[in-house]
């Protein structure tokens, strides 16, 4: 019988696995789109229906991560500080889900300055993402404040990801959650308990560093302005 079946065309996960595969094994450059599309069962055209180019295969995930944070960042949140804090733990808990593979990314980005840039200008992204977002859920937000959490979050989240990443132990969830609760912490925006008085006369304490858009945020929340 003859061996010259071609195999299904893999899933678009699949074709991701096989060229990180192929690009961290035999190099970027050396790697052609026909070779991936023949080890992972396709075609060429097929590729380039998934996929732009062979970064775009690299970064495929991120293209995901942002149009779903963008829509989830679309409605309303009780805490924007939290929401965008719980964005980046999104993120990481993608990529924890498969530490190789991430890894196997992270090995390839390394070898080729163009990943890199590529890698720095998706780091900004997320920051003008979740910047943009603060604006909007906080009016008269000082525009200093956001973009300095916005991009204080994408930091420590990368910080603590690649601890995933290089140390190759499990570094679990709770990781990030304290690293970015310490972070709230510092900005002033932590989302302590809040216990509103019945009272006529309302005592509020807040952070000497807390933004006044988050001051007056949780004064409309405390007293259901």
């Amino acid at each position: 019988m003859s061996d010259t079946t071609a195999a299904a065309p893999s899933s678009r996960t699949a074709v991701v696995a096989v060229a990180l595969d192929l690009f961290d094994r035999n190099g970027f450059d050396a790697t052609s789109v026909e070779q991936i599309a023949q080890a992972a069962g396709s075609s060429r055209s097929t590729f380039f229906r998934q996929f732009g180019g062979k970064d775009d295969v690299v970064f495929a995930d991120h293209e995901l991560l942002l149009a779903q944070l963008r829509e989830d960042l679309s409605r309303p949140h009780e805490n924007p500080w939290v929401a965008v804090c719980e964005a980046a733990i999104t993120v990481f808990e993608h990529f924890a889900a498969d530490p190789e593979l991430a890894r196997r990314r992270y090995s390839v980005v390394r070898k080729v300055p163009a990943l890199r840039e590529r890698e720095i200008v998706t780091v900004f992204r997320y920051e003008r993402l979740f910047d943009e977002y603060l604006r909007g859920a906080l009016p008269g937000l000082d525009p200093i404040d956001a973009v300095g959490f916005s991009a204080s979050v994408a930091a420590v989240h990368n910080h603590v990801l690649r601890q995933l990443l290089r140390d190759r132990e499990p570094v679990p969830v709770s990781v990030l959650r304290t690293a970015l609760d310490d972070l709230m912490r510092k900005f002033g925006v932590h989302p302590d308990p809040e216990h509103p008085s019945p009272d006529d006369v309302v005592v509020a304490v807040f952070p000497k560093r807390m933004p006044l858009a988050e001051v007056t945020r949780r004064l409309h929340s405390s007293l259901d302005l």
